[in-house]
């Protein structure tokens, strides 16, 4: 089996880092700096995007944090990441995905849709997706059943990211979710992993 992670430590690539490290299975991991290892052709030839993170396995190339997490929970079923409710899984794992992270990256660029124009917008207005988002993490422990999945990967991240660096409200029920995750031993090593190749520039 061939698994390679590329990815750069000051990316959402640390969300896949993440993934790989709950999945448990062996992996190598290819940092690629911004610009020229992004820009050169045989990376474009696997991401026409030229972004991380991309993940190859045994010659399959994925890419986007989100289906890597997924791809990760069905190819390595014995690590239990799948999500228990498939439902409640897909929905928030492509809500956070989409209209939940345009939502937030727009209001981060100064970018708010004018009222009458919501309906435009995948996701309406940055207010409604954080009230929509609050809905999914109150109440219980894990998104997607009674366990954690690849869904909690993809949505803790967000939260965590969104709490350090202000683009999420500290809403009580972010902050309980984000505290039953941020100590996770696969998020740390994957972290630490990262973090020492930030310091080496």
């Amino acid at each position: 089996m061939s698994l390679t992670l590329h990815t750069n430590p000051m990316s959402r690539g640390r969300i896949a880092h993440w993934m790989m490290e709950e999945a448990g299975a062996p992996y190598d991991t290819r940092y690629l700096s911004y610009g020229e290892e992004m820009a050169a052709a045989d990376f474009h030839g696997l991401n026409p995007m030229g972004k991380v993170p991309t993940l190859i396995h045994d010659g399959r190339v994925v890419t986007e944090c989100a289906a890597i997490c997924l791809y990760m929970a069905q190819a390595f079923p014995d690590a239990g990441l799948f999500p228990d409710d498939t439902a409640a899984g897909f929905r928030w794992l492509f809500f956070a995905a989409g209209p939940l992270e345009t939502a937030i990256t727009n209001r981060a660029l100064g970018f708010v849709p004018p009222a009458e124009r919501e309906v435009m917008v995948g996701y309406g207005s940055y207010e409604r997706c954080v009230d929509a988002l609050e809905t999914a993490v109150e109440g219980h422990a894990f998104i997607a059943g009674d366990s954690f999945s690849c869904v909690d990967v993809y949505v803790g991240s967000q939260i965590g990211w969104g709490l350090e660096f202000k683009t999420l409200p500290d809403r009580p029920a972010f902050s309980a979710y984000w505290d039953r995750l941020k100590s996770r031993p696969a998020l740390l090593r994957a972290n630490a992993a990262n973090d020492a190749q930030a310091a080496e520039g």
